[in-house]
């Protein structure tokens, strides 16, 4: 099995025609993602190596069948066509914008909260990996193969960097998600760590944070309570100095709360096993599954 995508995917993308669109949303296509549709308002008519364009979300899905949606439009525009997507039906979005304002984060979280019933992955994140089966978004999809081990991650870059380590000592991944590193990201931790427990194919979760916020910290006492599969974590941003931005709007510190040390401190008080590296943590992972 995997989660959030897989051979069940029918994606359209919105921004299909510019060049990021394009080119990621063909890549995509080629490793067997069922790129049915996209999306750009005044094209509609054209198509993109064959895959028809349309105007409207609303259109795309009559015509389509479109389940999933992935955004690749400019952050000004990025919160409507969340939004558009979603009300013509589709129940999967996965955001790769970056850059959207924190206020328009906000609205569609709160709006998408009332729906009840879309799941939106991002904004600001890699996508979403099922090896073998889809791929949506930007993660270099040679590098991983098919698994049982379920990678969530806050950073696109740590999360290529660990599911390949593991792929390189002989294990895959079930599916990888990356969930951005924003203030108000669509997804949790905990919604996927949730997944992957319910996932039969996944055997060992990795999870990968990052300094600033209670995500980490929310997402241990979750596993505690309620996660019976072995979990591996890392923090980025042990060297971090306090009260600075690093990287993701997300990953600020203010005093003691938010730091790699307190959020390790807080995983491992629940059982959690952290790697103080990448490597590391792709170690203890292997170690675990041979012992399994």
């Amino acid at each position: 099995m995997s989660v959030i995508v897989g051979s069940d995917t029918r994606l359209c993308v919105s921004g299909i025609t510019g060049s990021e669109g394009t080119f990621h949303t063909l890549n995509n296509k080629r490793y067997g993602t069922n790129v049915v549709s996209g999306v750009t308002p005044g094209k509609g008519g054209r198509d993109v190596e064959g895959i028809p364009v349309f105007d409207t979300f609303a259109k795309a899905v009559d015509e389509t069948g479109a389940n999933t949606a992935m955004i690749f439009v400019p952050p000004a525009f990025a919160a409507d066509s969340i939004l558009e997507a979603a009300d013509a039906g589709i129940e999967t979005i996965v955001a790769i914008t970056e850059g959207i304002p924190a206020h328009d984060e906000l609205r569609v979280f709160t709006q998408l909260r009332r729906q009840g019933n879309v799941r939106l992955v991002g904004p600001n994140c890699p996508g979403v990996l099922s090896p073998g089966k889809a791929n949506v978004g930007i993660i270099p999809a040679a590098f991983f193969k098919e698994g049982g081990v379920g990678v969530v991650s806050r950073s696109g870059t740590l999360t290529y960097q660990i599911g390949n380590e593991i792929a390189q000592r002989g294990f895959g991944n079930s599916s990888i998600v990356g969930i951005g590193g924003d203030p108000v990201p669509g997804t949790s931790f905990i919604d996927v760590i949730a997944l992957f427990e319910a996932d039969p194919e996944t055997e060992l979760i990795v999870m990968a944070g990052e300094i600033g916020g209670d995500a980490e910290e929310r997402a241990a006492d979750y596993i505690a309570e309620h996660v019976t599969k072995p979990v591996v974590a890392y923090i980025a941003g042990f060297t971090a100095p306090p009260g600075k931005t690093m990287g993701h709007a997300g990953a600020i510190v203010s005093g003691s709360k938010g730091t790699a040390a307190a959020k390790a401190e807080a995983l491992e008080a629940k059982g959690v096993r952290v790697g103080r590296t990448p490597t590391q943590v792709a170690e203890i992972a292997v170690e675990i599954l041979r012992g399994a």
